[in-house]
């Protein structure tokens, strides 16, 4: 029984960058946003707080919803046909003044590690989803929901 999954994710800009997670696939490095599932009996934001703690070390403030994307894997060339995930994704800060990124619990399958990418190369590097690297890139803010984009 395919079913629909939820998903939290923290995006953090300072100084005109953006800290992404580094991933490797078949394909090359490619960066995404720190978050992930939402567990049973947890809300978004906690979702996104964990998430953040398991994959970049580091605690967030969690702010606004800023942006809802949708993946139905059916959509794309290679990807699960069995998938349709709704991803939450909250402007955050980091409580940290000083990050060390050293406590990286739960890596996702395909990190390798965590970067911060300048906001306007974002359409330079492999960042998912590129609908979302546009519009942080462009400062378009006002479109909240982004449907199903790559």
């Amino acid at each position: 029984m395919n079913s629909i999954r939820n998903s939290a994710k923290a995006i953090i800009i300072q100084d005109e960058r953006m800290l992404l997670t580094v991933n490797k696939d078949d394909k090359g490095l490619f960066y995404i946003c720190p978050g992930g599932g939402q567990e049973h009996s947890e809300n978004l934001r906690e979702a996104v707080v964990r998430e953040c703690m398991e994959e970049i070390g580091e605690q967030v403030e969690v702010l606004d919803l800023v942006h809802v994307r949708e993946y139905i894997g059916r959509n794309y060339d290679g990807g699960d046909p069995g998938t349709h995930q709704v991803e939450f994704y909250f402007e955050c800060n980091l409580v940290s003044s000083s990050p060390t990124f050293e406590n990286v619990s739960v890596p996702d399958h395909y990190q390798i590690g965590i970067d911060w990418v300048d906001i306007n190369r974002l359409d330079e590097v492999r960042f998912y989803p590129k609908e979302l690297g546009m519009r942080i890139k462009n400062k378009e803010g006002s479109i909240r929901y982004l449907g199903d984009v790559n």
